[in-house]
């Protein structure tokens, strides 16, 4: 059954069933009333506040008319966070271009340090937005530029052009942009450097424990496809960030982890789709056909911090890295230097 304001009666006819219309409160009380004793989804979880924006007062109408309200998470997820091929097609294409212009950036890098130039993170910032803006991408917030102890703040912003950028100095960039087409899917990088021609051997070591990190948490999330098509059972994205955790952990890096190490991607950058997220917004949602998602474990140090992300997709059953199309294409496994 339908329920609709006597304004815009003929707002839902083209809905099968019947329809009610309201115009006072009392009437719609007695609309709502029809409905008790069903079960209705709604916009709520206690997990996924990105699914979650349901208010206090409408829940409290709808449960004093007898109505039992679940959460729709699922419901959105299979609407709104699986990709079709189309939209699958069009992350890829706004993937190839953050990995160009993180080229692009880095080039600048380059050629800053070998002449000499100061170098400030809103340069990076500009320099991304300039490229953002030249290849027609929408983002809905500036990207992250940041370096040195600003590295340790995932959600580093600055005013002005920031912090002058020193020699041995860590640069963290973290980039996110989506065609100006309507349904265009958003695509989300981070990639990290070092300011120098060589970083000192503790980073270095770092980030080849994230590397080494993310590659098997991406081996576990293949091998857990092959078993599931065999056995059934489905991967979540709470198991598979528990996973990953883990192996943060049995490396030492329990008081290094700050956030989740995925979430989902679709029209919106952190999306209706599954999250990979065991620890803040726990998400028990399956990893479906045409999900995708990021996958981007962050150590977080005194010092300095790394994230490294790509994103993930599952078409015809399997996982797929989008980048440029090659196997090790969009994965960074080394820091990059000057």
């Amino acid at each position: 059954m339908a329920v609709v304001h006597a304004i815009e009666a003929d707002h839902l006819d083209n809905l099968p069933g019947k329809k009610q219309s309201y115009a006072g409160r009392d009437e719609l009380r007695k609309c709502l009333s029809c409905l008790a004793g069903k079960t209705i989804a709604v916009h709520m979880s206690e997990n996924i506040s990105a699914v979650s924006f349901l208010d206090a007062g409408t829940y409290c109408a709808l449960s004093r008319a007898g109505i039992k309200l679940v959460s729709a998470a699922c419901l959105v997820q299979r609407f709104k966070g699986l990709l079709d091929k189309d939209e699958t097609a069009s992350h890829e294409r706004s993937a190839a271009v953050l990995y160009g212009i993180v080229e692009t950036v880095w080039d600048f890098v380059r050629s800053s340090y070998g002449a000499g130039k100061t170098l400030y993170e809103g340069d990076l910032r500009d320099l991304m937005e300039d490229e953002f803006d030249r290849q027609n991408m929408e983002r809905d917030h500036p990207p992250q530029a940041a370096s040195g102890i600003n590295c340790t703040n995932p959600h580093y912003n600055f005013t002005g052009k920031g912090k002058i950028i020193r020699e041995g100095d860590i640069i963290q960039l973290d980039l996110w942009a989506k065609e100006r087409l309507p349904g265009s899917i958003y695509a989300d990088i981070a990639w990290a450097g070092v300011y120098g021609k060589k970083a000192e051997s503790g980073a270095e070591k770092v980030f080849a424990d994230l590397a080494e990190i993310r590659e098997t948490v991406l081996d576990f999330l293949c091998g857990s496809f092959a078993e599931g098509n065999k056995s059934g059972e489905m991967l979540t994205g709470a198991k598979l960030d528990a996973f990953c955790r883990s192996l943060l952990c049995k490396k030492g890096y329990e008081q290094a982890i700050k956030h989740r190490t995925g979430h989902g991607i679709d029209t919106e950058v952190h999306g209706s789709g599954v999250n990979i997220d065991s620890f803040e917004f726990p998400d028990t949602r399956c990893i479906l056909e045409g999900s995708c998602f990021s996958l981007e474990p962050g150590i977080y140090l005194a010092g300095y911090g790394f994230r490294t992300e790509i994103n993930v997709y599952i078409q015809d059953g399997l996982p797929r890295i989008s980048g440029k199309g090659a196997e090790k294409q969009g994965r960074q496994f080394k820091l990059l230097t000057v």
